[in-house]
């Protein structure tokens, strides 16, 4: 069994190492390149986030990250996550194209295609351990949780602590130290 410290140290080296990756590739690329970044973030999102053990079923369910709206990962998300597991939780792929279909879920990546209402998947979500993820800038001041966005041509975080921590997420403070934190005031 592999030590945790070092799992987590590597963690921690992948994450800072994607977080300050340029994203200077030829144009084709350079969508492939950034969506293989941000899997390994939902994948590492895992180990720096808490969920309490009322988010899970039993103690062999399947951890979800979800996708909500068209799949920008191709099968990036689903190779990185392939035969690993969080806390003894299997790592599963759920893919949803609506807001009623999502029963259980941990992470849920909001498709671009999806966020022209991000109040309303916020809405919907209020109240559920899910930690929700998406690129929309409108989406952070509506209690979005963590934003991806792009500066000097590298993916870079925001973090909401606030609407995390609202339902019971806790957020690892070395993943808080790598983003920029959202502040309701500043918009």
């Amino acid at each position: 069994m592999p030590n945790v410290r070092m799992i987590v140290r590597r963690n921690i080296y992948v994450l800072m190492l994607m977080a300050y990756s340029p994203l200077i590739v030829p144009a084709q690329t350079q969508i492939n390149r950034e969506y293989q970044i941000k899997a390994g973030f939902l994948f590492n999102f895992t180990q720096f986030v808490e969920w309490p053990a009322s988010s899970f079923e039993s103690t062999n369910a399947p951890f979800i990250i979800g996708i909500l709206g068209e799949n920008p990962f191709g099968s990036y998300l689903a190779e990185t996550v392939s035969g690993e597991n969080v806390n003894g939780h299997p790592l599963i792929i759920q893919y949803y194209t609506n807001l009623e279909e999502i029963k259980t879920c941990h992470i849920l990546f909001i498709a671009p295609s999806r966020i022209s209402r991000p109040e309303q998947v916020v809405t919907h979500l209020k109240g559920r351990t899910i930690l929700t993820v998406s690129e929309a800038p409108s989406f952070m001041p509506d209690g979005g949780m963590i934003r991806f966005f792009t500066k000097n041509n590298k993916i870079q975080l925001q973090i909401n602590p606030e609407a995390p921590k609202a339902v019971g997420l806790v957020i690892s403070a070395k993943l808080l130290k790598l983003a920029e934190i959202f502040n309701r005031e500043k918009k």
